[in-house]
């Protein structure tokens, strides 16, 4: 297996039931892949008892940091500073409820490589409540259409990303858009895109801070300004 150099980083928003573990199974996995690689939370205005797991997670592994927004900024908004961040050659993120099992990045490293980009995954099976199921096929094949995606899983947030991609996509929405506008940009600027398999399990704690019923139509509307501002007026996002 080729070693890669990553940056990985996690956003992290009240996901104290989830990041201990994500961390501790990182680091296995990026010591056992035998990567150049360091680890990043991005802490977007937790509550206290997050930051008091965020400072026991770094006195137990000093190598972890942690970057703090004082106040939140929104998943976008963690996103962004998280690949602002990043140094290495590869960046590695996925959401900090451990819907996705991080040892899985072994399936995204296997499949980098000097003819790739962007490894993407899709998830093989959606393990969540029926109407989250339902609204997120629905937000998937409208995202699909509505911006000309050529993915298999639009909003699955398990991806390994050359750093050198953000050198020509500039990313500026501060909430779950963000990746329908990354997307849609790393495709435009033909950057090179394979798909991988991964799992997808049950939100062990938490809840979701984008698909819910109180926030679908705001997400409607923010997805149809991104639209018009994309594609119809063929701006810069």
């Amino acid at each position: 297996m080729t070693e890669l150099s990553v940056s990985i980083f996690y956003p992290c928003y009240n996901d104290w039931g989830t990041m201990g573990s994500m961390v501790l199974f990182t680091l296995e996995t990026a010591e056992k892949l035998g990567l150049d690689y360091d680890l990043t939370i991005i802490d977007d205005g937790s509550p206290a008892h997050t930051l008091e797991l965020l400072d026991a997670i770094q006195k137990t592994w000093p190598q972890v940091k942690v970057l703090r927004h004082e106040k939140n900024r929104g998943y976008g908004g963690a996103l962004r500073s998280g690949f602002q961040a990043a140094a290495k050659e590869w960046i590695f993120y996925t959401d900090g409820d451990a819907q996705y099992d991080v040892r899985e990045l072994e399936r995204l490293v296997a499949a980098a490589g000097p003819e790739v980009d962007v490894v993407q995954g899709y998830k093989i099976t959606r393990h969540d409540p029926l109407h989250r199921i339902v609204i997120g096929r629905i937000y998937h094949y409208l995202v699909k259409l509505a911006f000309g995606l050529k993915l298999r899983d639009v909003d699955c947030d398990f991806r390994l990303i050359r750093r050198t991609v953000f050198d020509k996509v500039a990313l500026k929405s501060d909430s779950g858009l963000i990746c329908a506008e990354m997307m849609t940009k790393i495709q435009r600027n033909g950057f090179r895109v394979t798909e991988v398999p991964v799992h997808h399990f049950e939100r062990a704690h938490g809840k979701s801070q984008f698909f819910n019923f109180r926030r679908i139509a705001r997400v409607a509307w923010n997805l149809s300004g991104l639209w018009i501002r994309m594609v119809v007026l063929g701006r810069d996002g």
